[in-house]
C-alpha cells in the first residue's frame, strides 16, 4: 500500500482515504511503522478546512472582478441616464407630435417640429444598406467556411479584416466619389448613403456569419452527404437552418452597428427638412445627422418680448432624437436576443 500525506490530503491505494476519512490507529505506511495520531473527525476537519492564503486570494480576485464590472458599467449607466433625463422631457411633452412632424416650415425658436423625416430616412437608408450587404456578406461567409481553400480564400479573409478597420468617413467618401462619377458632381441621394453603410456592414456580417457557420457540427454535414445529398443542398437545408438564429442575430447586430453613423450619411445624403421616402431621388435626413444638425444650430437668439421663442429648442430636439435613436438600437439588440431564443435548436 502506498500513502501520500501532504498537509491537507491523504490518499491510499486501497481507497480507505478516498472520502478523506482515516480509521483511527491505521498505519500511515510500511515505511513509517507509526500509528496515525489523528482521529477521523480531526482528519475530516483538516481536509475540509479552507486554506487562509487561498481564501484571501479568492476574496481579492472577487473584489477585482466586481470593481471591473462597476467600472465598465458606470459610463454606460451615466450615458443612459443623461440621454433619458434630457430627452424624455421633449419626447413625452410633445408626444405624439414629435414623431409625426417634420422640420418643414420650422425656424427660429418655434416650439414645433419633429423627427418624422429623420426616422423615415434612417429606416430607408438602413433597409437598403441591409439589402445590399446581407447577401454579399452571407455568400462570402459560406464560401470561406464551405469552399474556401487556397490563396483566394486567404486574400478574401485579409481584405475582410482590412474593411473591418475602415473609418466610416472613408466609406462615405468612397460612395460619394462613385455616385458623383455616375450621376454627376455634388449628387446627394439616400441610396448613396446606403452604399456607404453597406461597406461598413459587409465585414461585420461576414465575420459574425462565418463564426456561426463554423459552429455547425461537421457530423450533420457528413450525415447529409452519406444520404446522397449534394453539397449546395446540404448547405441550404442543413447548415443554414441549423445556424439561422446566429445568422439573424449577426444581421441585427450589423444594423445596430451602422444605424448611428453620421459622417458617411452627411456626405452622401446631405440634410433635408422635408419628408422623403424615395432613396433614389433627393436628399434624405437621418436621426444621427438630425442630432448633429440641431446641436450645431445652438442657442436661438430670442428677443425679451418673444414669449413663444425657446432659446434651447434645438438642444431639446437633439436630446429627444438621441433618446429615440438609443431606444431603436436597444430594440434591435433585444430583438436579436429573442430571435436567438426562438430559432435556437431545441435540445429536448
Amino acid at each position: 500500500m502506498t500513502d501520500v500525506l501532504d498537509n491537507t490530503a491523504v490518499f491510499t491505494s486501497d481507497g480507505l482515504l478516498a472520502q478523506g476519512v482515516v480509521p483511527e490507529g491505521a498505519p500511515l505506511g510500511p515505511s513509517s511503522g507509526k500509528k496515525n495520531p489523528l482521529s477521523a473527525a480531526e482528519m475530516r476537519r483538516l481536509l475540509t478546512a479552507a486554506d487562509p492564503r487561498r481564501k484571501r486570494t479568492d476574496l481579492i480576485m472577487r473584489a477585482l472582478v466586481i470593481a471591473a464590472f462597476v467600472l465598465a458599467m458606470a459610463p454606460l449607466v451615466s450615458l443612459l441616464w443623461t440621454v433619458i433625463s434630457h430627452g424624455a422631457n421633449r419626447v413625452f411633452n410633445r408626444f405624439p407630435e414629435f414623431f409625426h412632424q417634420s422640420m418643414r416650415g420650422v425656424f427660429g425658436g418655434m416650439d414645433a417640429g419633429g423627427i418624422l423625416h429623420a426616422i423615415a430616412g434612417t429606416v430607408m437608408i438602413t433597409l437598403f444598406a441591409t439589402l445590399i450587404s446581407v447577401p454579399i456578406g452571407m455568400l462570402t461567409a459560406i464560401y470561406l467556411v464551405e469552399y474556401g481553400r487556397g490563396p483566394l480564400a486567404r486574400a478574401t479573409t485579409f481584405f475582410v479584416d482590412v474593411m473591418t478597420g475602415i473609418p466610416s468617413i472613408v466609406a462615405g467618401l468612397f460612395s460619394f466619389a462613385v455616385f458623383s462619377i455616375v450621376f454627376g458632381p455634388g449628387v446627394r441621394l439616400g441610396i448613396a448613403a446606403s452604399a456607404a453603410l453597406s461597406v461598413l456592414m459587409i465585414p461585420v456580417v461576414v465575420r459574425s456569419s462565418e463564426e456561426m457557420l463554423r459552429l455547425v457540427p461537421n457530423e450533420l454535414r457528413e450525415a447529409s452527404y452519406a444520404l446522397g445529398v449534394s453539397k449546395w443542398l446540404t448547405i441550404l437545408k442543413v447548415v443554414l437552418r441549423t445556424s439561422v438564429a446566429g445568422l439573424t442575430t449577426s444581421v441585427l447586430l450589423a444594423i445596430a452597428r451602422v444605424i448611428g453613423e453620421t459622417a458617411p450619411i452627411m456626405i452622401t445624403a446631405g440634410v433635408a427638412d422635408s419628408l422623403n421616402w424615395n432613396p433614389f431621388s433627393g436628399r434624405m435626413m437621418s436621426l444621427p445627422v438630425y442630432i448633429y444638425r440641431q446641436y450645431q444650430m445652438g442657442v436661438v437668439p430670442c428677443r425679451p418680448d418673444q414669449v413663444d421663442c425657446l432659446a434651447d429648442i434645438n438642444f431639446m430636439r437633439a436630446w429627444g432624437a438621441a433618446l429615440t435613436l438609443v431606444f431603436i438600437i436597444m430594440l434591435l439588440n433585444a430583438l436579436g436576443r429573442l430571435v436567438t431564443r426562438w430559432f435556437a435548436p431545441k435540445l429536448k
